[in-house]
C-alpha cells in the first residue's frame, strides 16, 4: 500500500503508540517497521498471534522481557572477527538470561488454562545457551568488569597491582605527614596514571623525581618523588600486563561467541517477533479493543467501533456494515457532524487489522482484507503547483480510478466539492457510478441534495447520515444507516430567533422536488426515533423478566433445600424410632428364648419371626433420591436383570425385556407389563459372577464345600445360611458335613444344634473331637 495514506488515516500515529509498548529496543525497531498484509492467511496468523499474548497478559499480567538488548551489532563484529569489549559481551549474557526467563515464564503457562500454540511454539524455539551465558558471567560482573577470576594470570597481575599501590600510597603518605607545609594541600592524586604530591613552587627541589603537571597558577607543581618512581614503574608495567590479559580474555570469549553465532542470531529474531506479539497485544489491552474476524469477501461489520486516537469519554461509538447487501455508503448532512471521523475509522480499522493490531469495537466484529486502500480526505490545495481545491481533490480521485478493483476499500470526503454543485453533484454519481461497477467497497461524504435520493435509485448503494440535534444545535455523531442527512436549516434558523414570515418565504422558495425529499427524511427520522424507543423499551421489559426469572430461580432453589432438610429431619427422627423399637423387640425375643429352654418353639420359627418383626418396620425413602430420579431417569441406562421402582405403581420389578422404542418390560411377581424409560428408576444392578467350583461331587452338578463357616455372621442370617447348606449338601450327595460356628458365647453353637434336632435330613450331630475343632464345630450325618 501507498505509504501517503498512512499519514491521512492516521495509522503512522498508531504506529507511534505501538512503539511505546515495545518492551525492547528490537521491538520498539519492528513496530516501527508495520505495515498491512494482504493475504488472508498471514492476517489471521497475525490476529491469532496477538489473541494469544492478549489471553496471556489478561491471566498473568506482564511478560518478562527484561534484560533484551539489540545484540546485533556485536554479532555482525564477532562473524567477521573482531574483538567484543567487556560491556557487549555482558550484554549478549544479559540477552541469554532474558530468552531463558521468558522461555521459562511461558512454559510453566498452563495449558489447561490457557491455549497459546503459537506462542509455545515460538518461546520453544529459544536456545538456552546457558553454557555461554555461564562462561561471560565467570569472567565479566554486573557491571561490565572483567573479574579476577577470569584467568590464575589475571589474579596474579591485580594482586601485584594492588601491592604496589599499597606501597605507593604509604610512602606518599608519609611525606604528606612530614612535609605538609611544602604541599599546597596534604593529599595524594594522580597524574598520567602515575601517582603524585601537590608540591608548592618554591619546595620543588626538596622532594626530587619527575614533575607531571603544574596548576594554572603555576604555584603548585605535581610531583612524583623519587621513592616511588620505581615502585610506579613497576605498577604502569603491572598495567600493562592487565590490559595485555583482559585483551585476551575478551579475545577468547569473543571467539566462543562467534561459535554460536547462528543460534543467537536466531534468539535476536524470536526475540524481537516475541516483543512484536505482545507489544500489539498490551496497544488492545489499552484500547479496549476485540480481535476481528477477517474475510475476503469485502464485508465490514463492526459494532460500537470507536475511533482509536480519540478520548474514549468523548468519542461516540458507532455500527457500521458494508459489504452484504449493500457495497457503498454515501454519507450526507452537515459540516462537523462526524462524518470525515467515520471515513478514517473504518479505514484506519481495516490497516490496522490488516496488521495484526485489534481494534476498538466489540467482540465478533468482522473487517476484510483489502489489496489496496485509497482515500481522498482534507484539502490538499497546493499554492506553489497552483491547484485548487477542487484540482488537488481530482488529482487524487484520477489516481485512485486508475487502480481500483473489487479488491480495494475507497474512502471519498465531500465528493465533488470545490465546483459548481450542479456539475459537482454529476460528476459525484458519475464516480460513484464507476467504482461501484468495479465491485469496490466505497464510503463517500458530501454535501450535495441530489445525492441523498442517490442511494434509493442505484442497488448496492445506501444512504446514511450523522444524526444532529436541532434543541442543541449540536450532532450527536450516531451515524445513521438507511437515513439521508437533513440541512435542518430552517429549524436551526428559528431556534435562533429568525422571523418565522423570513422562515416561510424561504421554503417556498425551494423546489418541489427538494420539498418532498426533505418530508421524506423527516418521516424516515421520525420512524427510526419511533423503532428506537421501541427497541428501549423491549429491552428493559426483557431485563426486568430475566431479572424476576432469576429471582424466581432463587427463590425455588432455596425451596428446595428447605425441603430436603426437613425430610432429612423427620427422617432421622423415625430411623431413631425404628431402631429403639428394633432393639427392644429383640431383648424380648431373647428374653422369651431363654425362658422357653427349647420347650416348643422351634429355632427356624425364633428366625421367621424376626424375619417378619424386621418387614414390619416402614421403608423410608430418601425423597431427595427420589425427585432426583424423576429429572433424571429419562437419562439412565437400563441392563436386562436390572432391578427397578416402577415408579407409576411403586412397585419394584426385574427388568425381562429392553425395545427398540425404549419401552422396557418388566415383571412384577407372576405379572409382566410394559414400562417407559422415564418411568423407571434403577435400584439394584447385579454384577455377574464367575463361580469357581469349591468341591465337585462326582455325578452331580452341585458344587459345594464339605464344611460351612458360619463365624462371624448375624445370628438369623447363620440359620438362614445354614438351612441352604444343608440342601445344598444333601443335593450333592455328602453323607457328613461340618459346620464351623466358633465358641464365642456359645448362642451360635446352641442354634446350630437346635436346628439339627428338627432338620429331618439330619441323623444326628455330634461336637467336633479335638482334631476337627472341638466345641468350635458341629459334625452333621445327613441321610
Amino acid at each position: 500500500m501507498n505509504k501517503r495514506i498512512y499519514q491521512i488515516l492516521d495509522f503512522d500515529k498508531v504506529i507511534e503508540q505501538l512503539v511505546e509498548h515495545a518492551a525492547t529496543s528490537l521491538g520498539k525497531e519492528r513496530a516501527r517497521q508495520l505495515k498491512p498484509e494482504t493475504e488472508l492467511t498471514k492476517v489471521e496468523l497475525l490476529q491469532s498471534e496477538t489473541d494469544q499474548a492478549g489471553q496471556v497478559i489478561r491471566l498473568y499480567g506482564d511478560v518478562p522481557f527484561g534484560g533484551i538488548t539489540d545484540i546485533k551489532p556485536s554479532l555482525k563484529r564477532v562473524e567477521i572477527g573482531g574483538v567484543l569489549n567487556a560491556q557487549e559481551c555482558l550484554q549478549i549474557a544479559e540477552t541469554i538470561y532474558g530468552g531463558k526467563q521468558l522461555r521459562n515464564f511461558v512454559e510453566n503457562i498452563d495449558e489447561e488454562e490457557v491455549a497459546i500454540p503459537i506462542i509455545r511454539e515460538l518461546v520453544g524455539q529459544i536456545e538456552l545457551l546457558n553454557h555461554l551465558e555461564r562462561e561471560i558471567k565467570s569472567c565479566i560482573d554486573d557491571n561490565g568488569h572483567v573479574l579476577d577470576g577470569a584467568s590464575s594470570k589475571l589474579r596474579q597481575i591485580r594482586m601485584k597491582i594492588r601491592t604496589n599501590e599499597s606501597r605507593i600510597r604509604d610512602r606518599l603518605d608519609s611525606l604528606t605527614k612530614s612535609k605538609s607545609k611544602m604541599l599546597s594541600d596534604a593529599i595524594v592524586t594522580i597524574r598520567n596514571d602515575r601517582y603524585v604530591l601537590p608540591v608548592k613552587q618554591e619546595y620543588r627541589g626538596a622532594f626530587g623525581g619527575i614533575v607531571h603537571d603544574q596548576s594554572s597558577s603555576g604555584q603548585t607543581l605535581f610531583i612524583e618523588p623519587q621513592v616511588v618512581v620505581e615502585i610506579n614503574n613497576q605498577l604502569s608495567e603491572a598495567r600493562a600486563q592487565e590490559k595485555a590479559e583482559i585483551e585476551r580474555i575478551l579475545r577468547q570469549l569473543s571467539q566462543e561467541i562467534g561459535t554460536h553465532h547462528p543460534y543467537l542470531t536466531h534468539n535476536v529474531k524470536i526475540l524481537t517477533q516475541l516483543d512484536f506479539i505482545f507489544a500489539r497485544a498490551k496497544l488492545g489491552r489499552s484500547m479496549k479493543a476485540a480481535m476481528p474476524k477477517m474475510n475476503d469477501q469485502g464485508i465490514i461489520d463492526i459494532k460500537q467501533a470507536r475511533h482509536p486516537l480519540l478520548n474514549e469519554d468523548e468519542v461516540v461509538a458507532n455500527d457500521i456494515l458494508l459489504g452484504e447487501d449493500y457495497h457503498a455508503i454515501v454519507i450526507t448532512g452537515p459540516n462537523t457532524g462526524g462524518k470525515t471521523v467515520t471515513l478514517k475509522l473504518v479505514g484506519l480499522a481495516t490497516l490496522m487489522a490488516q496488521s495484526g493490531l485489534q481494534v476498538p469495537a466489540l467482540d465478533g466484529c468482522r473487517l476484510a482484507v483489502f489489496d489496496e486502500v485509497f482515500a481522498d480526505i482534507g484539502d490538499e490545495q497546493s499554492i506553489e503547483q497552483s491547484l485548487s481545491t477542487f484540482s488537488s481533490h481530482m488529482t487524487q480521485i484520477v489516481k485512485i480510478l486508475k487502480q481500483v478493483n473489487h479488491k480495494s476499500l475507497v474512502l471519498f470526503d465531500e465528493l465533488g466539492a470545490g465546483t459548481d454543485p450542479q456539475e459537482g453533484a454529476a460528476l459525484a454519481m458519475a464516480i460513484l457510478d464507476y467504482v461501484v461497477n468495479k465491485k469496490a467497497r466505497v464510503i463517500a461524504t458530501t454535501h450535495y441534495p441530489e445525492l441523498k435520493a442517490y442511494g434509493y435509485n442505484r442497488d448496492g448503494v445506501i444512504n446514511a447520515s450523522v444524526e444532529f440535534d436541532v434543541k442543541s444545535l449540536q450532532p450527536t455523531y450516531r451515524l445513521l444507516i438507511g437515513v439521508p442527512g437533513r440541512s435542518n436549516a430552517f429549524e436551526i434558523s428559528r431556534r435562533l430567533g429568525l422571523d418565522d414570515q423570513i422562515i416561510e418565504a424561504g421554503k417556498q422558495l425551494i423546489g418541489t422536488d427538494t420539498k418532498s425529499v426533505e418530508h421524506m427524511i423527516e418521516s424516515l427520522d421520525t420512524a427510526r426515533r419511533q423503532a428506537e424507543q421501541d427497541y428501549d423499551d423491549a429491552e428493559r421489559t426483557l431485563q426486568e423478566a430475566e431479572a424476576l426469572r432469576d429471582q424466581l430461580r432463587k427463590e425455588l432453589e432455596k425451596f428446595d433445600q428447605e425441603r430436603e432438610r426437613l425430610y432429612q429431619k423427620a427422617e432421622e427422627t423415625a430411623q431413631k424410632a425404628i431402631e429403639k423399637a428394633r432393639q427392644e423387640a429383640t431383648e424380648i425375643v431373647e428374653s422369651i428364648r431363654q425362658m422357653q429352654h427349647g420347650a416348643s418353639l422351634k429355632e427356624h420359627e425364633w428366625i421367621e419371626a424376626r424375619k417378619r418383626l424386621d418387614q414390619a418396620a416402614p421403608n423410608l425413602t430418601d425423597k431427595r433420591q427420589e425427585n432426583k430420579a424423576l429429572h433424571t431417569s429419562a437419562k439412565q441406562t437400563f441392563e436386562v436383570g436390572d432391578e427397578v421402582n416402577v415408579l407409576t405403581l411403586n412397585q419394584n420389578g426385574t427388568i425381562i425385556a429392553i425395545n427398540a422404542d425404549d419401552d422396557i418390560q418388566v415383571q412384577i411377581g407372576v405379572m409382566k407389563l410394559k414400562v417407559k424409560k422415564r418411568d423407571l428408576r434403577l435400584i439394584k444392578r447385579e454384577n455377574p459372577i464367575v463361580a469357581k467350583p469349591l468341591a465337585t461331587v462326582k455325578g452331580s452338578h452341585y458344587h459345594v464345600k464339605p464344611e460351612l463357616d458360619l463365624r462371624g455372621e448375624r445370628y438369623e442370617d447363620a440359620l438362614a445360611e445354614l438351612e441352604n447348606y444343608i440342601d445344598d449338601a444333601i443335593l450333592a450327595g455328602y453323607q457328613k458335613v461340618t459346620i464351623i460356628h466358633g465358641k464365642g458365647t456359645g448362642a451360635l453353637r446352641k442354634g446350630v444344634q437346635s436346628f439339627a434336632q428338627s432338620h429331618p435330613n439330619i441323623k444326628s450331630s455330634r461336637v467336633g473331637g479335638m482334631n476337627e475343632g472341638g466345641s468350635g464345630v458341629t459334625v452333621f450325618e445327613l441321610s
